[in-house]
């Protein structure tokens, strides 16, 4: 369990992020993970998130109806678990699943639980790829709550998920609620063939948006990751890049996990910073908003 030291005071909050590898048994893979959340709740984490669809392998590496099998309604038996381990160790939980809304309609979900138990609601994620090996359209009907904030025991948080992270409209209206942290359930990683070209500029190409997120909106950005070499497609399958990260609300890197290691990334974070952060870089208060019409427009010809 990696500990990030900071000086705590009464605006500090501990985040915990999983970052883990995953099996092809989603009943082994859900119990590692409660193991993990509880082990994170007794080392100080407040407000705990698990990387993108931890209750299986990333079965989008190819399309097949037998994965629809994985998915399950919310509220269901994985939220049952994990209010009771909220409410048992008062800590916020938020949770990415493959929700099964009704038959032939599925989303890629994050549950948010506050620390007595209550779900305060879900988030559905909006931007859904279609690319090699990550053939999501497929599966996911593209989410329909908007994006959201929610006001927790320990703070207002934002969630959105994985590809929505490459998209600064996602995290500006959810920092325009108040989020004062914005998490990104995540599953990203690199074809072993690409990874000697592209691999270190991939990373860099995904670790920067991120932190431009925390700077355009004054706000922290915590991202759990998985790690592990998946093939259940058969292939060369992906290889996930692990380290999961906290970017503080000036874009800097706070705490970063391993490249392959699974990892309970513990990190203090001063939420008293976000109004310090957006007073004295008042990008909000300086947005245009009689200028930016055309942003409802897919492009200007």
């Amino acid at each position: 369990m990696k500990k990030t030291p900071n000086k705590t005071n009464s605006s500090t909050v501990v985040l915990g992020l999983i970052q883990t590898s995953c099996t092809a048994k989603p009943e082994a893979n859900s119990a590692k993970q409660y193991a993990l959340i509880e082990k994170a709740a007794k080392g100080g984490a407040q407000i705990i998130c698990t990387q993108e669809l931890y209750r299986s392998q990333y079965f989008c590496q190819k399309e097949d109806h037998e994965y629809f099998k994985l998915a399950e309604p919310i509220p269901g038996p994985s939220t049952e678990a994990l209010t009771d381990i909220a409410k048992k160790h008062g800590v916020v939980i938020i949770a990415s699943l493959f929700e099964k809304r009704s038959s032939g309609l599925y989303h890629n979900t994050a549950a948010i639980i506050d620390a007595d138990g209550k779900m305060l609601g879900i988030y559905r994620k909006m931007h859904i790829p279609d690319d090699p090996l990550y053939y999501e359209k497929f599966y996911f009907t593209p989410g329909d709550t908007g994006f959201k904030a929610w006001q927790t025991k320990f703070g207002k948080i934002g969630v959105c998920i994985c590809w929505d992270q490459w998209y600064p409209e996602a995290a500006r209206l959810t920092a325009m609620q108040g989020a004062e942290i914005l998490f990104y359930p995540t599953a990203i990683g690199w074809h072993p063939d690409e990874k000697k070209q592209y691999g270190e500029t991939q990373h860099s190409a995904w670790e920067t948006i991120q932190r431009g997120h925390a700077v355009a909106n004054g706000c922290y950005v915590a991202v759990p990751n998985r790690i592990g070499l998946e093939k259940p497609a058969g292939g060369k399958g992906i290889q996930f890049w692990g380290q999961s990260f906290v970017a503080g609300t000036s874009g800097q890197i706070i705490a970063k996990a391993s490249v392959d290691q699974e990892e309970i990334l513990l990190v203090p974070v001063d939420l008293s910073k976000v109004d310090t952060t957006r007073t004295h870089w008042p990008f909000l208060r300086d947005r245009r908003i009689d200028a930016y019409g055309d942003l409802t427009r897919r492009f200007i010809d």
